[in-house]
């Protein structure tokens, strides 16, 4: 039998069990009604913390948000204490890549392991982000079909993870050789309505666009304006000057990635665009991913491997596919994805400041699954990332991780904050995230629609 075959039946045994021996993974609605009490409460508004607080579960939803002596557990109510916690709203990450575990070989990862997708790799990631505290997630790039599919069975609760937003395949002007399963070419603008047109029949969230400056003007308008008829949000790289002067002209929601290379800053033409872009109210917040702590840590990674150590990351994963990732790993300091970071992490700060003073709503996201960025791991270092290292105040982080991508995504009515009549997606952890951020690389408590993973 092929290694491959003998690969698939493993995984397929594996997931198998894993529903049979985790109660997380089976399908349920919630159970009984359940109280988070005593916990100090970050609503995700941004207002003073709430001490001893309580949250009523009902269902998939929050019933009542209050303080102990002002709101009654009702009798037989499952109560989790949440004394000495922070409890707030189940974090988002806004750039994640479920069909990469952190290989550093993607030719080989894709040739090797796309046909595990669906089954094996995209819930093995999505299960290692909803354990650490995720409850949403933007999976901006993957095959269409194995994207959808992986999104429905997380919604029935037949397999854990987060809620996920998907755009299916990327949008460019040539797929580069060998990667047409998850990146589809434009060649005119007729041809960039139908793609769109496709992938909205289809049932994406989002519509995701790379290399939109190789694109005519004509195709990449022709693409926003379509995708925009179909009431669906646009991302789009912002690597080089020309694809953030296009992004601004066509009308992208969000950009992705600091970008510009190890160029100190964005051209001045360029912010005074995005100040214009910003001033406009009626259009809505420009929202923006930075993606940064990937760049940021890779060199105190290079020189301290132990994260690589973690068992969170191999969650779920075939002995055989861990081993592979470690092996790929094995010389960071060899990386061609890696040469040109010592050059680009000093400019990583000033551009993000840049960004925040011209009136851009900046958004945690971490381009999670690229080289040596664990989807177990990589939130919470962006988190890091904007509070140690930026200097971004820890309630303004914790809301571009809950509040603000629930209106990017339009669904702040549903999830975003602790409100009564929202999606009980809810965490917490020990200790007070406003003077520690970085506990949140722990989560003691993890509910995503009324139902109890950890």
């Amino acid at each position: 039998m092929k290694p491959l075959r003998w690969l698939l039946l493993a995984c397929h045994a594996l997931a198998f069990f894993s529903g049979v021996l985790f109660p997380g993974l089976a399908p349920g609605q919630g159970g009984p009604m359940k109280a988070l009490v005593g916990g100090t409460l970050i609503d995700g508004y941004g207002g003073p913390p709430v001490r001893n607080s309580v949250v009523l579960i009902e269902g998939s939803k929050i019933l009542r948000v209050g303080q102990v002596g002002s709101v009654a557990v009702p009798p037989g109510a499952e109560v989790i204490s949440t004394e000495g916690m922070s409890v707030l709203p189940g974090l988002w990450d806004m750039h994640v890549h479920l069909m990469l575990l952190g290989h550093a070989n993607y030719d080989h990862w894709h040739g090797k392991y796309l046909p595990l997708a669906e089954k094996v790799i995209m819930p093995a990631a999505a299960k290692q982000l909803l354990m650490a505290g995720v409850t949403s997630v933007r999976d901006l790039g993957g095959p269409l079909e194995a994207s959808i599919n992986v999104r429905e069975a997380i919604r029935a609760a037949r397999i854990p993870g987060p809620t996920v937003y998907v755009s299916g395949p990327f949008l460019q002007h040539a797929p580069y050789p060998g990667t047409e399963a998850y990146r589809w070419g434009i060649n005119g603008v007729k041809d960039a309505r139908a793609k769109v047109q496709q992938l909205a029949k289809a049932g994406v969230d989002v519509i995701k666009v790379v290399d939109q400056d190789q694109l005519t003007v004509e195709e990449f308008e022709a693409l926003v304006d379509e995708a925009h008829l179909a009431k669906l949000p646009v991302v789009a790289h912002s690597h080089r000057p020309e694809e953030i002067r296009r992004g601004l002209k066509a009308g992208v929601d969000c950009f992705e990635h600091t970008g510009l290379a190890a160029a100190p800053g964005y051209p001045d033409e360029i912010v005074t665009a995005i100040r214009e872009r910003t001033a406009k109210m009626a259009s809505g917040p420009l929202f923006w991913t930075p993606t940064a702590s990937g760049l940021l840590f890779y060199e105190a990674l290079r020189s301290n491997p132990e994260p690589l150590d973690d068992p969170s990351w191999q969650a779920g994963v075939p002995p055989l596919i861990v081993q592979d990732i470690r092996e790929s790993l094995e010389h960071w300091d060899r990386l061609p994805y890696y040469q040109m970071t010592p050059m680009r992490r000093p400019t990583l700060a000033g551009k993000v400041r840049e960004l925040q003073q011209a009136g851009v709503v900046l958004l945690i996201g971490t381009d999670s699954g690229v080289p040596g960025n664990f989807h177990s791991q990589s939130t919470w270092q962006e988190l890091d990332a904007w509070v140690n290292h930026f200097g971004i105040d820890p309630m303004t982080t914790l809301r571009a991780a809950t509040y603000w991508p629930a209106v990017a995504m339009k669904v702040e009515k549903e999830v975003g904050t602790l409100t009564e009549g929202k999606y009980a997606d809810v965490i917490a952890v020990r200790g007070d995230v406003l003077r520690n951020i970085t506990l949140l690389q722990d989560v003691d408590v993890v509910i995503r629609r009324g139902i109890r993973y950890k």
